[in-house]
């Protein structure tokens, strides 16, 4: 079966068939919406691929963070398609469906956020969930302002392309919204000077405050946005010292803090949210924003929050046509269900264990290897011109991507300077797999530093 083979490369890629679906595509699609990798897709299962030409390659990008259950779970295509012999769709608006009451009900469960009565909304995507937490929070704080940071991203729509720090994503769209201001993200591999781990910690906190003096005061500040490991910013993640301080400061000031879990969620961590790991600390968030494996491949996002801050808000201000589609319902509910069921927390730790270890023994023998960082299963391995510089090394990353692929592997880059490898390998990969695609990963570095 697909989902237990190992990567094997029969043409080279690409091969005839998706050579001339590239070219359909180059023609009929925008050329802004960019591909790196020759593959065209005919069927997917677990964390393998089978290409048009018969190549079989082994993801490790997952859809970017949605497939943690991996391509089509069998218990998946059978509860959508249960769902679809009923019906498609019932706008929440109009009329209730169940499916829709029974995920909120699941998400107020074991989403972490504070407080203990919960409620839940559903949208599309990430960005719509990003965008939707904002209007929340400005509406129950009735205050006008948030603050980002360097190195997010929340999407390409106009108020998450204003909160994206990266404006080659949003280059020539403007003007932007107003009332969105930017602190500097804890970036600990990168803190300037000679600071011990305690005081980044400290200078990341005393650049946060310094954007209610030269930005907005604290008393216009509706929510502070955090993604509690940055993803299109390199794989870093906020360190829990420095969230239980930004939780102090939002609690001193009536601020929200919003969890921006869209590609954190749903086991990648280690546990179902890094906000679980908040929560341990005391800092949990006021609003959590979750999507990509939340219903592994069917478009749907989800904001969760305490019942006395979604009350707050003004009629109206919320909703959407498609938000909590009944296809989508049903899928995420199984998807939550095969987490839950075949420990899937655990197993992303398992995975990250061996990981980590191939990765810091890289580390240790390359000179391009920087830093190897993340939480649980979603880690980031950041390649340098040499140790000492830190001089981001986005070439040698492109060069590696491509080598891989030509193996079968199929990874992506992130971060600021385009110099980092993400690991978003389906949580369901087998041992022998994951071998494979070390040795796969191992051998694209020998070859391209």
């Amino acid at each position: 079966m697909l989902k237990d083979a190992l990567p094997k490369i029969v043409t080279p890629l690409p091969g005839p068939k998706a050579r001339e679906i590239i070219q359909r595509r180059a023609e009929a699609v925008p050329g802004s919406i960019k591909c790196a990798y020759p593959c065209v897709i005919a069927r997917g299962e677990g964390a393998m691929v089978e290409d048009v030409d018969g190549n079989v390659l082994l993801d490790w990008v997952g859809g970017v963070g949605v497939l943690n259950i991996g391509y089509s779970h069998p218990e998946l295509v059978a509860a959508v398609k249960e769902q679809s012999e009923k019906y498609f769709h019932a706008m929440m608006n109009i009329m209730t469906h169940e499916g829709y009451i029974k995920l909120a009900e699941k998400l107020n469960a074991i989403v972490p956020v504070k407080g203990t009565k919960r409620k839940t909304m559903f949208v599309n995507s990430g960005a719509e969930a990003d965008e939707n937490a904002v209007k929340i929070a400005k509406s129950y704080t009735k205050r006008p302002n948030i603050i980002v940071f360097s190195g997010a991203f929340h999407g390409r729509t106009l108020l998450a392309s204003t909160m994206t720090s990266k404006k080659a994503y949003s280059a020539g769209i403007g003007p932007y919204p107003d009332g969105v201001y930017r602190a500097e993200f804890p970036y600990l591999y990168r803190a300037p000077g000679c600071y011990t781990e305690a005081e980044a910690i400290q200078y990341y906190i005393e650049k946060l405050e310094r954007v209610f003096e030269e930005a907005s005061p604290a008393e216009y500040v509706a929510a502070i946005v955090v993604e509690p490991v940055q993803g299109e910013g390199g794989f870093v993640p906020a360190p829990f010292e420095w969230i239980r301080a930004v939780r102090k400061i939002c609690d001193e000031h009536g601020i929200l803090l919003i969890a921006d879990e869209v590609q954190t969620g749903f086991a990648r961590s280690g546990k179902m949210f890094v906000s679980n790991y908040w929560a341990e600390f005391g800092c949990a968030p006021d609003i959590i924003a979750t999507a990509k494996s939340i219903a592994g491949g069917v478009p749907l996002s989800a904001v969760t929050a305490r019942a006395e801050i979604f009350d707050g808000v003004k009629d109206g201000i919320i909703g959407g046509t498609y938000g909590g589609n009944a296809l989508a319902c049903a899928s995420a509910l199984k998807v939550i269900e095969i987490i839950e069921r075949d420990k899937l927390c655990d197993r992303s730790l398992d995975i990250a264990e061996k990981c980590k270890k191939a990765f810091l023994s890289w580390k240790d023998k390359y000179e391009a290897v920087g830093d190897v960082r993340g939480i649980g299963c979603m880690m980031g391995i950041e390649f340098v011109t040499d140790k000492k510089s830190k001089a981001p090394n986005a070439g040698l990353v492109a060069a590696i991507v491509v080598e891989a692929a030509k193996n079968g592997l199929i990874i992506e880059s992130a971060g600021v300077y385009g110099n980092v490898i993400r690991f978003l390998s389906p949580l369901v990969v087998t041992d022998a797999q994951l071998e494979a695609g070390l040795s796969i990963l191992e051998a694209a570095i020998k070859a391209c530093v």
